[in-house]
Formats: structure tokens, sequence, C-alpha cells
């Protein structure tokens, strides 16, 4: 099924459900997705193994910097959000922390009102310098698809295992405003079928919820073309189904579908 990569350093503004009119930052390659997992559903498609000087295609502190400066600037209306999200994985940008700070000092004096949100997938919280840029920031979505190890390695296929028990307890220790996304879905993969929605899936999201404590909860569905046709997308009442459990065990919870 086609898919599509964010060709500009900034990308957008588009309207948003949750963030109002957001203003895209891409910290990947425009050309190439570039990420530490490689979701089945991704938007961007699967993720390609890294060639030697994919380092290289990555944008420049200076260049994201000049970049959301000038579209700021240029702006008939501010957006209500800065959104860090693009080809992959924002966070394992090496200029990450520092990208972070040039653009807190640019909202402050460009706009204000506008907030700056991360959407990432966690797994770089374990580091000091990325949990203090993180804390810096007025929203960080982190996702969990699932709670249980073996789903996790068929949807997000990360790089490397996932330990979910330190998953969720870096995620916990986080200090700045928490809010989860996870993703329902089921299919076939590589031969291998996996099913976020069952009672057994949504057990361990709930208990992981828990630990966590996030101040909201975003569940959702497949929402653009995916790499892998062998995905079903929920329905409607389904997703609202599973919403209403997590709610009824504490949480505040949003449904996007």
């Amino acid at each position: 099924m086609p898919t599509f990569l964010f060709d500009e350093i900034i990308f957008g503004p588009v309207k948003s459900r949750r963030m109002g009119v957001s203003l895209g930052v891409n910290l990947l390659p425009q050309t190439v997705k570039y990420c530490n997992f490689n979701c089945v559903y991704c938007e961007c498609g699967l993720t390609p193994l890294p060639h030697k000087d994919i380092m290289k295609l990555l944008p420049s502190r200076d260049e994201v910097r000049n970049a959301l400066q000038t579209s700021l600037r240029t702006m008939q209306h501010l957006p209500d959000a800065i959104t860090f999200a693009g080809n992959g994985e924002p966070t394992i940008h090496p200029e990450f922390v520092g990208i972070i700070d040039d653009v807190i000092e640019m909202r402050n004096s460009l706009a204000p009102k506008t907030e700056i949100v991360v959407l990432t997938n966690a797994t770089q919280i374990h580091k000091p310098h990325i949990i203090e840029a993180l804390s810096k920031v007025n929203r960080c979505m982190f996702k969990l698809d699932s709670a249980i190890s073996s789903t996790i390695q068929s949807i997000n296929q990360p790089n490397q295992i996932i330990d979910i028990e330190k998953y969720i307890e870096n995620i916990r220790k986080f200090t700045g405003k928490i809010i989860m996304q996870t993703l329902f879905i089921r299919g076939t993969h590589n031969g291998i079928s996996f099913d976020n929605t069952t009672d057994a899936e949504l057990g361990a999201l709930i208990n992981a919820y828990k630990k966590i404590e996030p101040h909201e909860i975003v569940v959702y569905g497949i929402q653009r073309d995916t790499p892998i046709s062998t995905l079903t997308k929920i329905s409607k009442n389904e997703l609202i189904s599973i919403a209403n459990r997590i709610q009824k065990a504490g949480f505040t919870v949003s449904t996007s579908y």
C-alpha cells in the first residue's frame, strides 16, 4: 500500500484533533525513513537497513533553526503547536538536545502561546540528557502499543529486544506531562499473527498505565495507508469499547478514528 515521507524539515501546518493547528518538525532524512522501530502500520513505510552515510542525511541544528525561524516569521497565523514527528524517531538525532533548546528560544520570542510537543517511542529516555530535554517541552506523547514483549516485537519490530519492565519504568520516572498513545490493530506479518485488542493485551496495558500514571491516554486505529497489506483496521465501535474499558480503570482517555 502507498506510504509517504515528509520531504522538508518543517512541514504543515496541519490541523490536528489533539493539538489544533500543528507545525511539524522532521529531524530525520527527507529521502529515507530513519528509526529504531519498524512499525508494521507506519505511514512512512518500513524502516530500511541503515547505510553508512545515513548520518550525513540528517538536518543540522543550524538548518533546523533557520527553517523553523523562517516558517514562524512568514506564517500569517501562528500554530497552536510545534510538533516533533517526521520520518522516524526524533530523539535519535545526535543534536536533539540543542535543537530543543533552540526551538524553545524561538517559540518564546516569536510564538509565545505555541506549545512544543514531541512524539516519541520512548526508547531513548533512559539517557539523562534526553530526559532533560523532554522535560522542557509542553507535552511528550509516548508510544506504547503493547505491554507484552512478543507483541511489541511483532507490531513495532524494534531494532533490539525491548525489556518491557524497564521500558515502562523509564516512562514512569519521567516528571513531565505524560500522554500515552496506543494504536490498536490486528493482522499478520512474516507468518506471525498479532492482535493487541484481546483481554490479555488490554489487561497488560491497563496494568502498565497504572504504573505510569499518565495525564491522558490516546487510543486510535489505523488512519492512513500502511506498508503492510495484511492488517485489519478495528471498527469505531470496538475502539470506543476499548476506550471505555480503559476509562473505567480510572484514566482520562481520548479516541481518534
